[in-house]
């Protein structure tokens, strides 16, 4: 074998960077010693596997396909170097949520999960569901648990869990007295929504199909705690998951509105990079989501 890892890690690094110098910072590496060493490695294959665009080294075509089995091989390599040095310890696991997920379910996960392996490390990246899926994507993330809808050919995507939006208001908002609101309801109300790219504001859309366009939309936030504020505030009317609502609703802030004819359920998913090696603690972390759905 000509390659080394520490080529591996130059080759990635840039790959993600998309910039020598940046890459060796984070591998606390002169930038002459990394570049030096991607130039070694492309010099042992004869290849190259960057192209210049200006300041930035962009992938080439061998390149990328090269990246997510260099991935796959350096985690294999990092995973043996943890257990080589921490025995049965599953290491840090990089999970990403969108915010329905991140903030009232993952917590939940993350808790069982230390309790079954003590050792054991989570960081996690909470933001919405195009950003998750793009970090999935980059091999910055080991997985990632989204409410969105999404389709890439890279990815492996598993459903998880089922969920539902709940319309909602303030209880001295007007429609809080109104047993089952029909469209013209929803076309006078002034709605509070989640921003464009949100799994949320996804399922929303869809739920609305036909008088979407002529919704009245007030505010667009991108926090569910800062919408359920707004909707407490009178400002507006919203939709969100009921994981975030039931407290809500159980203190009396917030009230349910019934929309029937309207179809807001969906789902929630695990995705992952159909390259990413499935390290003990990926594997320990997808048996918990899948054997735990009703405890969290």
């Amino acid at each position: 074998m000509k390659f080394t890892l520490r080529q591996l890690q130059v080759f990635l690094a840039t790959a993600h960077y998309e910039n020598i110098s940046r890459a060796a910072t984070s591998l606390n590496m002169s930038q002459s010693a990394a570049s030096g060493s991607l130039k070694e490695l492309e010099s042992l294959y004869s290849v190259r596997l960057f192209e210049r665009a200006g300041k930035r080294l962009k992938l080439n075509e061998l390149g990328r396909q090269l990246w997510p089995r260099a991935e796959a091989l350096l985690a294999q390599a990092l995973e043996m170097d943890q257990a080589l040095a921490h025995h049965q310890d599953l290491g840090l696991l990089k999970v990403g949520a969108t915010l329905t997920i991140g903030n009232y379910l993952a917590v939940g996960l993350m808790a069982q999960f230390k309790a079954r392996q003590s050792s054991a490390r989570v960081q996690l990246k909470v933001a919405n569901t195009q950003t998750i899926v793009d970090q999935v994507l980059n091999f910055e993330l080991d997985l990632g648990m989204i409410e969105g809808e999404i389709n890439h050919p890279d990815l492996d995507i598993q459903r998880w869990r089922s969920d539902t939006l709940i319309a909602f208001c303030a209880p001295g908002h007007p429609l809080a007295s109104v047993q089952t609101l029909n469209d013209q309801h929803l076309l006078e109300a002034n709605w509070i929504v989640r921003e464009s790219g949100s799994g949320t504001r996804q399922t929303f859309e869809r739920g609305m199909h036909g008088i979407w366009s002529d919704l009245t939309i007030e505010l667009e936030l991108e926090h569910t705690e800062a919408i359920k504020r707004a909707v407490e505030a009178r400002l507006g009317i919203s939709c969100l998951s009921h994981v975030s609502l039931k407290e809500a609703f159980r203190r009396g802030t917030l009230v349910p509105l019934g929309i029937p004819h309207r179809d807001f359920s969906r789902d929630f998913y695990l995705v992952l990079h159909r390259q990413k090696y499935r390290s003990p603690g990926i594997q320990a972390w997808l048996e918990l989501c899948q054997a735990g759905i009703d405890q969290i």
